[in-house]
């Protein structure tokens, strides 16, 4: 016991992260179920190729997991968790070709106090796969490129292709390869090698499943994930909200130091190169080539287009390398202050639930809604339940309940990947349903008042029930209006 205590006293990066991680570990039981792990947990119960929104890597790991270690919220997170600390020792090897031993592990220490990292210990979503297999990515071009190593060629082909069928973002690591050899005079000669075009090759190879299910399903999640985006651009319409919500999400994923280091380097390497037309040496120009398109590219963007917090976040593996270069203790242990700061705050929330969250992207009251719905349907016997809200109360009541529960494709409206469940709906016809509403705002316990216009479409008669209030320690929390649908016609008539 004393040896530990004494390896662990002369070793503070490794109590730092070993630290962080056991707090990670330990907060998992009281994490509820999030919106996002039931949706990719139902990813991973029906199986395919690929998915509407996104590829489904994170829907794979979900079924594996749950198939070794059951179903539970639990294994939810613990597969989140895994996952996410395989990306924090990948990145440790990583940082290690580029920066001395004290350097490394300053980034080590860096990346591990990040919210970005809890929140991918906590959340599934198609980014804890995807920053993983970025990883290993560019682990895998590194000895191909700098150790001449062909065969990681093939590593990297293989690792670019299952990135790419974690999440579409993963494209840019492509881009940032081909960029950096362009750029890069050492290098360049590398694009004549056939190495180079057999990688790509085979991460087009692993990517081909994604390409298949596109092509069976008339590319509807290519199609979806462009199409929208891009006509929203192309309005450019400015807005200071989406420029400055922006900044407020990476200062929050980040932490203040380290967003502050990442934004002074990416200024003076980009100076650099304008003012002085100087590329810096090859290592760190690697670094840069899978940092500047994510990082500055999505940012360019943030005045005209709202960025989700999670866009960049594959930019941060090379860019808290970077940031390793420049960085200081005094400014390590003032991130590291922040960090115990909102981690602690975090911990507070996730326990006592102290600030109400008046949005459905919550952990609190999925559990207690489907036993309420469940109680309802003892009233209401041989009723079907469907919501209206893209997928997160369909998707958390599907974990919960022993039954089919459906989404607003009910009434004719798109429903992201419920629309490819191969569900029947006219086996539904002439039944009663439960249609549950989420009222985000909660500000009374009142009725609604009025009715969706589409659900006079397909039901005979729609009649408001009560509201369903939830509460957790005695204190109301969410609530969700319930409407009686009677005579379903799947066809609107």
């Amino acid at each position: 016991m004393n040896s530990l205590k004494s390896f662990i006293k002369n070793n503070a990066l490794i109590s730092w992260v070993i630290g962080f991680q056991i707090f990670r570990f330990l907060i998992l039981p009281f994490m509820g179920l999030m919106p996002q792990d039931a949706y990719y947990f139902l990813y991973g119960q029906n199986l395919s190729l690929s998915y509407f929104d996104h590829p489904g890597m994170i829907g794979y790991a979900l079924r594996l997991f749950s198939e070794i270690f059951g179903k539970s919220v639990f294994v939810i997170k613990f597969t989140d968790f895994t996952i996410t600390t395989f990306t924090i020792l990948a990145f440790y090897k990583l940082a290690s070709y580029f920066l001395s031993k004290s350097k490394t592990d300053n980034a080590l220490i860096l990346i591990t106090s990040t919210l970005f990292i809890s929140i991918l210990s906590f959340n599934s979503t198609p980014d804890v796969p995807l920053l993983l297999f970025w990883t290993l990515s560019l682990i895998c071009l590194y000895k191909a490129i700098f150790e001449v190593n062909k065969k990681y060629w093939i590593f990297a082909g293989i690792a670019m292709g299952l990135a790419f069928n974690s999440k579409y973002t993963a494209l840019l690591l492509q881009f940032g390869l081909i960029a950096f050899l362009i750029f890069s005079n050492e290098y360049r000669k590398l694009l004549k090698s056939p190495w180079l075009w057999l990688s790509i090759l085979i991460s087009i190879l692993v990517m081909f499943p994604v390409f298949w299910w596109n092509y069976q399903h008339d590319f509807a999640s290519f199609t979806f994930q462009s199409s929208e985006r891009t006509s929203s651009i192309t309005e450019f319409n400015f807005s200071a909200t989406y420029f400055f919500g922006a900044i407020a999400h990476q200062l929050l994923l980040l932490l203040p130091v380290l967003f502050l280091v990442m934004i002074t380097f990416t200024f003076k390497f980009i100076k650099r190169a304008i003012v002085r037309w100087k590329l810096p040496y090859s290592k760190t120009l690697f670094l840069l080539a899978f940092f500047i398109p994510t990082f500055v590219g999505f940012f360019s963007i943030t005045p005209i287009y709202w960025v989700k917090l999670n866009w960049m976040m594959p930019s941060y593996i090379s860019g808290i390398i970077l940031a390793g270069m420049f960085i200081n203790q005094k400014l390590i242990k003032i991130q590291l202050i922040f960090s115990v700061i909102f981690h602690v705050l975090i911990l507070i929330q996730i326990v006592f639930y102290v600030a109400p969250i008046k949005s459905d992207d919550t952990w609190i009251g999925w559990k207690e809604l489907s036993l309420e719905i469940e109680n309802l349907q003892k009233k209401y016997p041989n009723t079907f339940v469907f919501s209206d809200d893209n997928y997160k109360t369909s998707a958390c009541l599907n974990f919960y309940m022993n039954q089919k529960v459906y989404a607003q494709n009910i009434i004719g409206l798109p429903a992201l990947h419920f629309d490819y469940l191969g569900d029947d709906l006219s086996n539904l016809d002439s039944k009663n349903a439960l249609f549950i509403d989420s009222d985000k705002r909660f500000a009374n316990n009142l009725l609604k008042g009025e009715i969706h216009p589409e659900l006079k479409n397909y039901f005979d008669k729609v009649t408001e029930l009560e509201a369903i209030i939830i509460k957790i320690n005695e204190k109301e929390v969410r609530k969700f209006w319930v409407f009686y649908c009677e005579n379903y016609r799947s066809k609107n008539q």
